[in-house]
């Protein structure tokens, strides 16, 4: 049994690896808020302007944590929403995870599920390359890293898929929504709160190719 003191305020999410920004507030008592768009190119003018609408009615001290998406992604967009969560977290004095959206995509696949299973997850990089992962999902919502993320040859992966009995995701098979991910992530990120984890915002590194 836990002898930390109860969650209190909201957690923010901030998910910015892909062409669609993703953000979410939750205080994991009542419904989340969550939010997409699209904005590809135009992430780095209309992110912090998306920040400040989406998290009225809730103010910046309403905020206990804060999680975001630390790749693998695109190096810009990723880069951006990193460097924005540590500085929000630095200037707010709050928890800042940082989330393998890798991580996060699996979770989004098999959270729903049962039964224990393994899941192999990629997601494009370089040509010739994949950024890939394999955890092991135990419910009802325990994910644990068998393989951890890093980059491979496309053919690398298929050489380790050959043996691999569990479920895959992204590649030639479905990949979650974006919104899914960005729920997974701040789920997984609230799961290290749970046990006490309270990393500082200069903990969080970007992870690109």
């Amino acid at each position: 049994m836990s002898d930390l003191p109860p969650f209190s305020g909201y957690a923010l999410g901030i998910d910015t690896t892909s062409s669609v920004l993703v953000l979410g507030l939750s205080n994991f008592v009542t419904p989340g808020r969550w939010q997409t768009w699209p904005l590809g190119r135009d992430l780095s003018l209309y992110l912090q302007d998306a920040l400040g609408e989406f998290i009225q009615p809730q103010t910046w001290s309403d905020l206990a944590w804060i999680a975001v998406a630390r790749g693998p992604g695109s190096f810009t967009g990723t880069r951006l929403g990193v460097v924005t969560a540590r500085t929000l977290a630095q200037q707010l004095k709050l928890p800042l995870f940082a989330i393998s959206n890798l991580a996060a995509t699996a979770l989004a696949a098999v959270q729903t599920s049962p039964t224990a299973t393994e899941i192999a997850v990629e997601s494009p990089a370089r040509q010739g390359e994949v950024y890939a992962a394999i955890y092991k999902f135990n419910p009802p919502s325990e994910l644990h890293t068998i393989q951890a993320d890093q980059v491979l040859k496309t053919s690398e992966w298929e050489e380790i898929l050959q043996t691999f009995k569990g479920q895959r995701v992204g590649g030639s098979q479905p990949t979650p929504t974006a919104t899914a991910i960005g729920q997974a992530m701040l789920q997984l990120a609230h799961h290290q709160w749970q046990r006490g984890d309270r990393p500082d915002w200069s903990s969080a590194i970007p992870f690109y190719n």
